[in-house]
């Protein structure tokens, strides 16, 4: 799969994910993109499409969160003329834009309830109507979802519908964060800082050792895309220089918060998992003050998972 910003990686964790959507594209699925933000969802559903029989199709994006609530309707599927106030002609949906080809849905957590029950209703069918429409029309479209919350975690809350999210989880496929795949990191930063030199003709910097063993021990909470631009930025202000430490934003140079090492020995007569997970996570909470955000950091966890946890295990409820 490859792409003018391609997905790069030779991490088991990432290798793995992109093995399966290359299985996947082949087929018309649906796929569910899950995954912190910046980690490159939105990539690996444009590389679907381009390795999937679709490829000479459309392929268009919407951004659930990015359209006011009274207009995802008309977006999705378009409206009439006359429609109302404002609608002085026809306008296909994104729906529409998309027959033939890939619709990827992203951050679709975001979409509110009564939205939920007319995509699943498309989802079913593959019928659409455009508001202000008597008709029904057919869509050939291939759908992907991408978000990154706890969509199962939604189902549980009432904010999202159950039987919409088993529709959209087929074939789910989740992107690892950028601390999860260490050894990605020091191409990743060779590939950005080639492509950025070269887009605005500036010669290549290059990081010192030093600086490369900082990056590397850099936990990255906004994943590849933070890498991406902090590439940038370095080829734009420091033009084919040695990039030291001190070159680096304050937050890298800090390095990570440094923590007692320590080891877990197994018991002999074993664990209750469980149990252990319930006392980590009440640690957690503790030390964070009863901050839920700080305590999912704390766990490596996103605020979503830590909920999620919280009301599995009725934790302060």
């Amino acid at each position: 799969m490859t792409d003018n910003q391609p997905l790069l990686g030779n991490s088991p964790a990432f290798r793995r994910v992109l093995h399966a959507a290359q299985m996947v594209a082949h087929t018309d699925a649906t796929v569910l993109l899950l995954g912190a933000s910046g980690t490159g969802k939105e990539l690996l559903a444009r590389a679907i499409h381009r390795d999937s029989p679709r490829a000479s199709r459309p392929f268009v994006a919407i951004n659930c969160a990015g359209i006011p609530e009274g207009l995802i309707e008309s977006e999705l599927f378009g409206y009439r003329k006359g429609a109302f106030t404002g609608a002085s002609q026809d306008s296909p949906g994104h729906v529409q834009a998309a027959a033939g080809g890939t619709l990827l849905l992203d951050e679709i957590s975001e979409l509110p309830l009564p939205n939920q029950a007319k995509l699943l209703r498309f989802l079913e069918s593959r019928e659409c109507q455009s508001v202000g429409q008597r008709g029904i029309d057919a869509v050939d479209v291939r759908v992907i979802a991408a978000t990154n919350r706890d969509l199962r975690a939604g189902v549980d809350q009432g904010r999202f519908r159950a039987d919409l999210y088993y529709r959209l989880c087929v074939v789910p496929l989740e992107l690892p964060s950028l601390r999860e795949r260490g050894e990605d990191i020091l191409p990743l930063i060779d590939h950005f800082l080639s492509t950025a030199a070269a887009e605005h003709g500036v010669p290549i910097p290059a990081f010192s050792t030093a600086a490369r063993r900082a990056l590397r021990s850099y936990p990255w909470p906004g994943n590849v895309r933070e890498l991406r631009n902090l590439c940038v930025r370095m080829a734009i202000l420091f033009p084919g220089r040695q990039l030291e430490v001190d070159n680096l934003p304050l937050e890298i140079r800090r390095g990570p918060a440094q923590s007692p090492a320590w080891t877990f020995e197994l018991p002999a007569a074993g664990i209750n998992l469980q149990e252990l997970e319930v006392a980590v996570i009440r640690q957690a909470l503790a030390l964070a003050g009863g901050n839920k955000s700080r305590a999912a950091r704390l766990l490596g966890l996103s605020r979503d998972t830590l909920l999620y946890r919280l009301q599995k295990y009725l934790i302060g409820i």
